[in-house]
């Protein structure tokens, strides 16, 4: 079954696909979608009788059936490999598929989640309670354990509107995957997920509470694990800066990892290792701004590829007479692929729109880098 799904972001950004929780829709990742596409092409699809997504009649379903549907999503849309986030049933999906299909799984993100959440016999009640008649019944009850009092009491509007997604749901397909949850028990598979993982639970998670948390994070190999203080059941929401800042730093590397990495990849090893040991206290602070801001941020942008940022740095640099900073560019320009041919056509552009002579001092420096570097 291809469930229903939306995709944003940079065609070329590497996919992350976020995948919901028990009676949510894929709405529920609205706050961090304007972050994550920054850095990701965004899958997010809904469980079968959640948001648009049909609900194969009849249940129960099993978390192998919900893992397959996603396996089968990434068949649809093409891609071979992503980063799977999941909160609650989403991360038991996400675990699923990174055990039985790793090849497919580059990260992972398991949030307000756990391996095996018994006993099945309370799931089967709510199951049976919502064929009989509709999600929207349970609604009170479990916005109380997704959400902090505090913040309902000061986002009543958020609360409301996850209790619609509630009501919304297909009675069958919430039951089935009500069903699925209570059947599973992917305990004795923890160690066979290879895949980088985050382990993240809320502080005040009544479902599925720290201690679970850390019982996914220590048979993982390799996981780590973030408690998110003032966050209940859905910490994406409730949390939802430090929720987005944790998967970008888990799936990107950090704003600093991110920006030496870059740094080092355009300007070369020996530049940035011969700055560091010149580096000053002095100029401590700068170097650490550039790093994060220019190469952290900018330059680790899926938007344009590299070769594409070198030609505009290098005619920046070209028009304003940058020339020191031009002789660093114009060789990692060629790291990033530019032919010399086109390195000279970038600057004769820059002659049209930032006059001749600035491009003819920038094209003096770079034939000497060039014609230097062989």
């Amino acid at each position: 079954m291809i469930p229903s799904h939306r995709v944003d972001g940079p065609p070329g950004a590497p996919v992350l696909v976020l995948s919901n929780s028990l009676g949510a829709s894929s709405a529920m990742w609205d706050a961090q979608v304007p972050v994550l596409t920054t850095r990701f092409r965004v899958v997010r699809y809904e469980q079968r009788g959640h948001g648009g997504s049909p609900a194969p009649a009849p249940g129960p379903y099993t978390i192998a059936d919900l893992g397959t549907d996603l396996v089968e999503l990434l068949d649809h849309l093409g891609v071979e490999r992503a980063a799977l986030c999941g909160v609650s049933l989403g991360g038991m999906v996400a675990l699923w598929v990174a055990v039985h299909h790793p090849q497919r799984v580059d990260g992972l993100v398991l949030a307000c989640t756990a391996a095996e959440l018994g006993p099945p016999e309370g799931w089967a009640e709510r199951a049976a309670t919502v064929r009989a008649a509709s999600p929207s019944v349970l609604a009170e009850t479990l916005v109380g354990r997704w959400f902090t009092p505090g913040f309902v009491q000061r986002r009543p509007e958020v609360a409301a509107a996850v209790a619609a997604m509630l009501a919304a749901d297909d009675p069958e397909g919430y039951a089935g995957c009500c069903e699925a949850i209570g059947a599973m028990d992917q305990r004795p598979d923890l160690g066979r997920v290879a895949a980088p993982t985050l382990v993240i639970a809320g502080a005040d998670d009544p479902v599925t509470p720290p201690a679970r948390a850390v019982e996914l994070q220590a048979g993982i190999p390799g996981a780590s694990l973030l408690v998110l203080a003032g966050a209940s059941h859905l910490a994406n929401i409730e949390q939802a800066a430090a929720f987005t800042q944790a998967v970008v730093d888990h799936l990107a590397g950090t704003i600093v990892e991110r920006g030496d990495a870059m740094r080092r990849r355009v300007l070369g090893d020996a530049h940035v290792d011969r700055s560091a040991a010149d580096a000053s206290p002095l100029g401590a602070p700068f170097t650490d701004f550039i790093t994060r801001t220019a190469w952290g941020d900018v330059w680790t942008r899926p938007a344009l590829d590299l070769r594409t940022r070198s030609c505009i740095t290098v005619a920046a640099l070209s028009a304003l007479g940058r020339l020191e900073e031009l002789e660093l560019h114009v060789r990692g320009a060629r790291r990033n692929g530019l032919a010399d041919e086109e390195i000279a056509e970038v600057i004769l552009h820059t002659a049209v729109y930032a006059g001749v002579p600035a491009a003819n001092a920038a094209l003096r420096v770079a034939r000497r880098v060039l014609e230097a570097d062989g």
